[in-house]
């Protein structure tokens, strides 16, 4: 399994959001872009009329209360839309509307979210983001207790992409393994140099 680093955006205008474009350029070819409506969670991100470069591919973890005003007007903008499960209320009809759309399907859990919550759902689901941290805030506090959640998702459904996203650093990636594709914010935002630090995070990935 080729696992993969992907990098989390947080911008509050189209200048910062330009700063990460430069950053990553040649670096990264996906990025993932954390959309926070202030309701949600208390923070406020992404939330202007941007524009994409087409540098990249992206994925969309949202945030936001009522999600499906966005998809609709992102939804040929944005390869991976990420709507948080809880915020889905009728989850069977979105997962076929999304199909009907040709789109990958694809659910985030808050930490609060057990997973047997999604059972009905889960042999129709591509990617599960799985939350290792209270949504919303870059640097937020890791929460290890989630990690099991990867084992409890592939054990119902092999095939489904699990994406950890939250606190995640050289340090504990390798307690989550057997997940397919990992979100680092900080830890990449800090780091001097950004290709080195996703080096160091495949590197321990894999131990």
């Amino acid at each position: 399994m080729r696992q993969k680093i992907i990098p989390s955006v947080m911008a509050k205008n189209q200048q910062e959001l330009n700063q990460y474009f430069k950053k990553f350029k040649g670096i990264v070819k996906n990025l993932h872009l954390d959309i926070v409506d202030g309701k949600f969670a208390p923070n406020k991100v992404m939330m202007f009329p941007f524009r994409l470069s087409k540098e990249f591919s992206y994925n969309a973890h949202l945030m936001m209360k009522n999600p499906l005003k966005f998809i609709e007007k992102n939804i040929n903008k944005i390869d991976l839309l990420i709507p948080q499960f809880e915020e889905i209320k009728n989850p069977h009809k979105y997962i076929d509307w999304m199909k009907s759309k040709k789109k990958k399907v694809a659910f985030a859990l808050n930490p609060e979210t057990k997973v047997t919550q999604l059972i009905p759902y889960l042999k129709e689901i591509d990617y599960i983001l799985v939350l290792t941290v209270h949504p919303g805030f870059y640097g937020s506090k890791f929460l290890p207790q989630q990690l099991k959640k990867v084992k409890q998702i592939k054990k119902i459904n092999p095939k489904v992409k699990v994406i950890v996203d939250g606190g995640i650093t050289t340090k504990n990636i390798h307690k989550v393994a057997e997940a397919d594709n990992f979100i680092s914010g900080s830890f990449i935002k800090n780091a001097k140099f950004p290709k080195v630090a996703i080096k160091q995070l495949l590197k321990e990935s894999r131990i």
